[in-house]
């Protein structure tokens, strides 16, 4: 992994939004993310997270609203004319202070990604075997060349392919293989968190389901931290343990995921979760059904709450006072002024 990031700003106080630790620290904890482009365009804004080792979080949304610059700021692989603020505690560690020589120490090692889109991340030029033993020799100086092949060809059996299949080049895989190399790349060097973004892209729902069982398994087995990255609800729904909602660069909404994609306390969230069909469950046979509009544009964010425009229950005050993430019962927290109020008719987001 290779890329250069502006970390600037002062040191900045622990975020009021997560609740305050008990026992041992969690894995992942991110206070106050904020990560700004040019200087003026905000992508993610105040983000808070937690994750602990052998725990899955789900985060979903729509295409621009800040996910995959989330994914990338954890280890620090956005460009130069990013600006990050706030903490990434890895391990009790902040990323963002790390000198140059520490942060590769904890790439692969540490926290590893599975990115979008394998075709494009994998080397056309270089044989798969190759491209995975790469980061085994680079992060263990005391391994040779060939027990790092030899390390390659058992992670590929282990993420379902065969380990002759090292000596393959990209285009010669399937999507679904290429995904396999991606995650078994990911495994490398038993990183202790993995951070996939969007590992079902452009895969068939056959391939999608084999995919995420075998992350599932593979967290499970290796007591890893995951997250996942969606803009599919219903996926992590099925896959994770806790889920966080993010519109215009913010998490709107978070808790146990199978609640949050059932009963959504903020209305993207049930505009997301009403966007899938439920399959098998005579009660809420219907159409799927769409949010008009698209998330805002982050260089001309709305006053008030940014999801007002589009919001179908909004209230006049929507457009002038913006809402942080407040108690919505049980585990679960939403950005709503009307997260306590009966549930509203959002029938009006039907398109």
């Amino acid at each position: 992994m290779t890329a250069t990031t502006t970390t600037t700003g002062p040191e900045p106080s622990a975020s009021p939004g997560l609740p305050e630790p008990v026992g041992d620290p969690p894995l992942l904890e991110v206070r106050n993310l904020t990560v700004t482009y040019g200087g003026t365009v905000p992508a993610v804004r105040g983000v808070d997270l937690r994750v602990e080792a052998g725990q899955k979080l789900g985060i979903a949304g729509e295409s621009g609203c800040g996910k995959s610059t989330l994914a990338l700021a954890l280890l620090r692989l956005l460009p130069a004319t990013a600006k990050l603020t706030g903490e990434i505690l890895l391990d009790g560690e902040d990323v963002l202070t790390m000198k140059w020589g520490r942060l590769r120490a904890v790439r692969w090692a540490g926290a590893s990604i599975v990115f979008q889109g394998a075709m494009h991340s994998l080397n056309a030029v270089h044989r798969v075997g190759d491209q995975i033993a790469e980061p085994i020799l680079l992060h263990s100086t005391k391994t040779t060349p060939a027990a790092a092949r030899k390390r390659a060809g058992e992670l590929l059996e282990q993420v379902g392919l065969p380990a002759a299949r090292a000596q393959a080049y990209p285009h010669e895989l399937s999507g679904g293989q290429r995904q396999r190399v991606m995650i078994a790349m990911a495994l490398a060097c038993d990183p202790r968190l993995i951070i996939a973004d969007e590992p079902t892209t452009a895969l068939d729902v056959m391939i999608q389901a084999q995919i995420l069982r075998l992350i599932e398994q593979l967290v499970a087995d290796q007591d890893v931290g995951l997250i996942m990255i969606s803009h599919d609800l219903a996926v992590l729904a099925d896959t994770c343990d806790r889920l966080s909602v993010m519109y215009a660069g913010r998490v709107v909404e978070e808790g146990p995921a199978r609640q949050v994609y059932a009963e959504a306390r903020h209305p993207y969230g049930r505009a997301l979760s009403a966007a899938f069909p439920r399959i098998g469950d005579p009660a809420s046979r219907r159409a799927p059904r769409g949010l008009p509009g698209d998330p805002p544009d982050p260089a001309a964010l709305p006053g008030g709450c940014t999801f007002h425009p589009r919001c179908p229950v909004a209230l006049d005050s929507c457009a002038t006072e913006d809402q942080e993430l407040r108690e919505a019962g049980g585990e679960r927290r939403a950005a709503c002024v009307l997260v306590n109020a009966p549930a509203a008719d959002d029938s009006r987001s039907t398109s």
